[in-house]
């Protein structure tokens, strides 16, 4: 059995719109590329992945791709995330790959413990088999494995948990459905980071680890985090 990673990477600078609130552009990009490590660092640790593929057109992506021993390829020339799975579905396929394991960029507390539970016994069925774990809000696909590679079609965006489950079972894959709290927890907003740090202090996990709280907390937008939760509340309690 031979399981491919593939992680599609746009580019780092100018992510995470939804964070400009709180982080200027530099520190949007630096705290994308802290979270794409420690996908990076998970994948890589994880024994049952044999290579990793991460899609992109930033050369900044790809020198931090290749420093992690992955493989490098183009977005297709339909841009989009769905297109760009959708391919390298099709041309691990064409290799011979068993599993395709997409995992996004932005979910930076994914462990290869978490990944050896999703992966464990996946593939081995014989036929065309589909697992997805949700985000935890049951809204986003965190993970999605498939096997053989392009025995899916995508339906990535708003909705898109509930959006794959039926086109599995339209195409007649008994969908299996893992959540996990780690893998579930995708980073867009300040309220993610605050979850972030909750499941890790709840945990138990040494946060110095994760290469993205290391940046929140070197940066200082811990501190900039909880101070204004702080001025939030004295303010609420002088109205």
């Amino acid at each position: 059995m031979t399981t491919t990673a593939v992680i599609p990477i746009k580019q780092l600078a100018n992510a995470k719109q939804r964070l400009s609130g709180l982080l200027c552009a530099e520190e949007r990009r630096d705290l994308f590329t802290a979270m794409v490590c420690d996908v990076l660092t998970a994948v890589e640790a994880c024994v049952a992945v044999d290579n990793i593929l991460v899609i992109t057109d930033d050369p900044a992506v790809a020198e931090l791709a290749g420093s992690f021993g992955a493989g490098v390829c183009p977005e297709p020339a339909s841009p989009g995330l769905i297109e760009a799975v959708t391919r390298a579905g099709e041309q691990l396929a064409a290799q011979g790959v068993d599993t395709m394991m997409f995992i996004p960029g932005d979910v930076p507390l994914v462990s290869p413990e978490e990944l050896d539970v999703v992966l464990e016994g996946f593939g081995q069925s014989g036929g065309p088999e589909f697992l997805i774990v949700p985000a935890t809000d049951l809204g986003g696909s965190n993970c999605v494995l498939c096997s053989p590679p392009d025995c899916m079609s995508f339906a990535f965006g708003v909705d898109s948990f509930r959006k794959h489950l039926g086109i599995a079972r339209d195409r007649g894959l008994n969908p299996v459905v893992a959540k996990l709290p780690f893998i579930g927890l995708d980073v867009d907003t300040p309220d993610d980071l605050k979850a972030l740090i909750a499941i890790v202090e709840d945990s138990g996990t040494d946060a110095s680890r994760y290469h993205t709280l290391r940046y929140l907390a070197q940066s200082g937008i811990l501190a900039r985090l909880y101070e204004n939760n702080l001025e939030t509340l004295a303010e609420t309690g002088s109205n």
